[in-house]
């Protein structure tokens, strides 16, 4: 029997943070029974709708903050037992391909394998994603179909389809990425993931407590 709740996950493959947040969703569904709509978003797109940046340019010239930030990565890394996530030298990566690729990877059926080499290629054995060519050869070596993904991706309705899902995003409250949506109690960053839980337990217990 589907779920109640709609629970989302806003992603933009150029954010570190949630292909780390990535690794406890899995455990969260078991736990509660509940799966996460993954949903493709573009980053750069939110911070002009948002007026905001990336940490990597908002921390640039801070005391003790970045560090901070990396120890708090570091510790995150550790509790999940995340082996294979390494910093991506070409960091930040325009991720406008990246992105339309998922979003015709949802229309075309691919979604699941694209997801999984998409984050391969970016934070387990990074690459410059935003290079067409690089770009094109690592989906090969990982045995997509990409050229029927990019010719996909020029297609308006998913030029369209990805600019109305991080409109909405927007217009619900998102400034960045990770975002999750558990019915319409957003929470932002990995570190939230605890309180994600906490929210999908809590509101499905009170819809089963009100058809009872």
């Amino acid at each position: 029997m589907a779920s109640p709740l709609k629970v989302e996950f806003q992603f933009d493959f150029g954010s570190p943070n949630a292909y780390l947040a990535e690794y406890a969703l899995p455990g969260i569904e078991k736990r509660t029974g509940v799966k996460f709509d993954y949903v493709p978003v573009l980053l750069g797109g939110i911070y002009k709708a948002t007026n905001n940046m990336s940490p990597f340019d908002s921390l640039r010239g801070i005391k003790n903050k970045p560090e901070y930030n990396a120890l708090e990565t570091q510790r995150f890394v550790r509790r999940h037992n995340i082996t294979k996530f390494k910093q991506n030298q070409f960091f930040p990566v325009n991720t406008l391909m990246l992105m339309r690729g998922a979003t015709a990877a949802i229309f075309e059926n691919m979604f699941e394998p694209y997801f999984r080499a998409a984050y391969h290629h970016m934070w387990e054995e990074p690459k410059k994603m935003d290079d067409p060519e690089i770009f094109r050869n690592a989906f090969l070596s990982s045995g997509i179909d990409i050229d029927r993904l990019i010719a996909r991706a020029q297609q308006d309705d998913v030029k369209k389809r990805l600019i109305e899902v991080t409109t909405d995003a927007v217009n619900r409250g998102a400034f960045g990425s990770p975002t999750f949506f558990v019915g319409k109690e957003m929470f932002f960053g990995k570190d939230q993931l605890r309180d994600v839980e906490e929210s999908i337990v809590e509101q499905l217990g009170a819809a089963k407590a009100k058809s009872a």
